[in-house]
């Protein structure tokens, strides 16, 4: 649950929630045990009750977030229409979720998001996004970071897929990665981008780069070494290299414990060590763009400095890029700029016009 609130009368509780790639607004009646979904598509970010009055934001892949107000059983009415001049000049790509056979044969879910522009019959190069967390979800939700619509822009459709661990699909699908990191999540990835192509033809999984942040800036490292002749490049945002140094190093200790089986590395160094990037340089190939922030103590950037060092000294083509007054995410309005430019450049020196 994200947030929870009592009716005036007490009778019923709302609460906004992740569910299956969508973040809907729910109801439940307290005497009953009965539940309601007042929003059932993309995600609520926030919401008031006052009497039968709801009011409440609602966002989703695409669109930004608008105000809508719901009285009784009334149809909700918008509020606001923040962008419409802008997206009638430049319309949004149309999102579409999907789902497939996953590791144990479990059923995962992803998203598609096709070009801008698109046509009929045409393949398009792929931007594979990858979230971070791992406990997180790239669902039907809109983002002034990792903004599926961006890619689409330029002319890249997105897939995206939530792997075991995401959020919204249960506690045991979000505790399954746990001393999972490698082994589970890679495999849904994989089923998943094969699922992706069998069912959409206009993807060109011959020219598709990979791209994530956080857990997902460690699976580009993970990737590198499990999976290197699949992309044609890789983006790294503040990803874990090396398990060991990041065990020692970052300010959410209890959560790297945690997600390795509890116990500090020392008392338990080989559930780090199993999973552990660094131990997988040898396999290294993939062309790999590494982005990181100087104020990043949840995981430091002498993580991204690492993964450049070891792609500059196997001679794989890569760059770094460093934000000295970032944290663990891009917050900054130039810095985000930066952040697209560079990874667009990146992404279209190996999958544009004349790549290698």
């Amino acid at each position: 649950m994200r947030r929870i609130a009592w009716s005036d009368d007490g009778r019923t509780i709302y609460a906004s929630a992740e569910a299956i790639g969508q973040g809907p607004l729910l109801t439940f009646d307290v005497a009953r045990g009965t539940e309601r979904a007042l929003v059932n598509q993309g995600t609520v970010s926030g919401f008031d009750v006052r009497g039968d009055i709801v009011a409440y934001v609602a966002d989703s892949l695409t669109g930004p977030g608008q105000l809508y107000l719901r009285e009784g059983a009334g149809a909700p009415v918008a509020l606001t229409t923040i962008g419409k001049d802008l997206f009638a000049a430049a319309p949004l790509a149309p999102a579409e979720q999907f789902e497939f056979a996953g590791w144990n044969g479990e059923t995962v879910h992803g998203y598609v998001v096709k070009p801008q522009g698109f046509v009929t019959g045409r393949k398009y190069p792929v931007a594979f996004l990858i979230h971070g967390g791992p406990h997180g979800s790239f669902g039907n939700t809109w983002s002034y970071r990792w903004n599926p619509q961006l890619w689409a822009s330029m002319g890249y459709a997105v897939v995206m897929i939530d792997f075991h661990g995401s959020s919204g699909y249960g506690e045991g699908f979000g505790r399954s990665i746990l001393n999972h990191w490698g082994d589970r999540p890679l495999e849904d990835l994989q089923k998943g981008w094969a699922a992706a192509q069998k069912k959409y033809a206009f993807l060109d999984g011959d020219r598709a780069c990979a791209l994530g942040a956080s857990y997902g800036g460690y699976m580009m490292n993970w990737i590198a070494g499990q999976w290197p002749d699949r992309f044609k490049c890789l983006v790294q945002h503040d990803g874990v290299f090396d398990a060991r140094a990041m065990a020692y190093e970052t300010e959410e200790l209890w959560f790297d414990e945690w997600e390795h089986g509890g116990k500090a590395y020392y008392e338990d160094p080989a559930a780090f060590e199993k999973w552990n990037p660094v131990n997988y340089v040898a396999n290294w190939k993939t062309p790999m763009l590494v982005i990181t922030g100087e104020k990043d103590f949840r995981i430091p950037y002498t993580q991204g400095l690492a993964s450049f060092t070891a792609l500059q000294r196997k001679g794989i083509p890569s760059k770094l890029l460093v934000f000295p007054d970032e944290n663990h995410w891009v917050l900054k309005p130039k810095n985000s700029i930066q952040w697209y430019d560079n990874v667009f450049s990146w992404m279209n020196r190996w999958m544009g016009p004349g790549a290698r």
